[in-house]
């Protein structure tokens, strides 16, 4: 079995998204597969592509997805209202009510009552649910455990996800006692920190880095909502290792590798891998990079793996030359959409009307690790 990526080009300016369409099988025999929809106008992106190159009533045996976030969700409500799918996988947080009860800060909810609120906040995902009911296509969880085609999902877990989502922004105030007893907790992001970092990031100052000297740190951290992102991760024929991480952090990744140790999966031998959070430097940090795709290497030694970035062309946050020069010496090739789509052909036959791919470089001056 063959597994060919593509990354549609999701968004502009600081507007990221997630579009990527999977094309499982071989040439003459193979499902295809759609992980994210992007933005609301995204939608009609991915439906023009999948016509134009899998014909006029294309079937997408799975749609993903991976978390709530609208830059991620809005174009499945496109998606569904014009192709069949027949597997939808994703979280719906207004189901996890009665579990996560007692981990809201107020203590008069009812569960019908939470149920209702967390609903109402989180429309888009309610709207891809009955589109999704409406033409028959079979809801599932998309946790820890299930295997989606050839993927299996090694984050989050259910207990997992029942700890982080009482600290996402849009649901009611978390107990911040109880989920730190428990270890788990992040904090809740808000819209005047949203607005600090987007601050900070825009009076950005600029150092040097050299292969040898990374400044890359560990101890980053992304959104609660970011860290619900479902990880996929596809073996395929000829040893070739897929991992598909979404908007997930430090914390996905490393339950992704624990998952992954402890059912036989190994790590440090991907052919592909997606850069989390369009390369943020939050989401990645040096120890758990070493851990997935492996230590730095020599300087000069060949790429032994794509990594992919969905970012546009003229976002000034995404990717992180820190985190391009990351993955670089550990042996990745960088490859962002920025205004194109990229395809990886894993074994299919490439296709007319697209171009070899531009790696970026590494880079000598890079943003200050704030």
């Amino acid at each position: 079995m063959h597994c060919e990526i593509e990354f549609l080009p999701v968004g502009d300016a600081s507007k990221a998204g997630d579009a990527i369409v999977l094309r499982y099988g071989n040439a003459f025999d193979y499902k295809l597969m759609l992980v994210d929809g992007g933005h609301a106008e995204t939608g009609d992106q991915i439906v023009s592509h999948l016509r134009q190159h899998f014909g006029q009533r294309p079937v997408l045996e799975h749609v993903v997805l991976t978390h709530s976030d609208g830059d991620h969700a809005s174009g499945l409500r496109t998606v569904l209202a014009e192709i069949k799918v027949k597997n939808l996988w994703l979280h719906l947080p207004w189901e996890h009510a009665a579990e996560t009860l007692q981990l809201f800060a107020d203590k008069r909810w009812t569960v019908d009552g939470l149920r209702r609120v967390i609903k109402e906040q989180y429309s888009i995902v309610s709207e891809i649910h009955d589109l999704a009911v409406a033409q028959g296509t079979t809801i599932n969880g998309a946790f820890q455990g299930q295997n989606i085609g050839p993927f299996h999902v090694c984050s989050p877990s259910v207990p997992a996800y029942n700890f982080l989502l009482p600290q996402f922004d849009k649901t009611p105030e978390p107990d911040q006692a109880v989920i730190e007893q428990a270890g788990m907790w992040l904090g809740k992001e808000s819209l005047v920190k949203r607005i600090m970092e987007a601050a900070k990031a825009a009076l950005q100052d600029w150092t040097t880095e050299t292969w040898a000297f990374e400044r890359l740190k560990d101890g980053g951290q992304t959104s609660a909502s970011n860290e619900s992102s479902v990880v996929l991760y596809g073996c395929f024929d000829n040893n070739v290792r897929v991992l598909l991480t979404g908007d997930t952090g430090i914390n996905g990744l490393t339950w992704t590798a624990n998952y992954a140790d402890r059912i036989g999966l190994p790590l440090r031998q991907f052919t592909f891998v997606q850069v989390p959070h369009h390369g943020s430097r939050r989401n990645v940090g040096p120890t758990v990079l070493n851990r997935l795709v492996g230590p730095i290497l020599p300087q000069g030694s060949s790429s032994r793996f794509a990594a992919y970035i969905s970012a546009p062309a003229d976002d000034t946050k995404h990717p992180r030359r820190i985190v391009i020069n990351a993955f670089t010496r550990r042996g990745g090739l960088p490859i962002a959409t920025q205004g194109n789509s990229k395809v990886h052909w894993g074994g299919f036959p490439s296709r007319q009307g697209y171009a070899n791919a531009e790696p970026l470089p590494f880079y000598a001056e890079v943003e200050e690790y704030t």
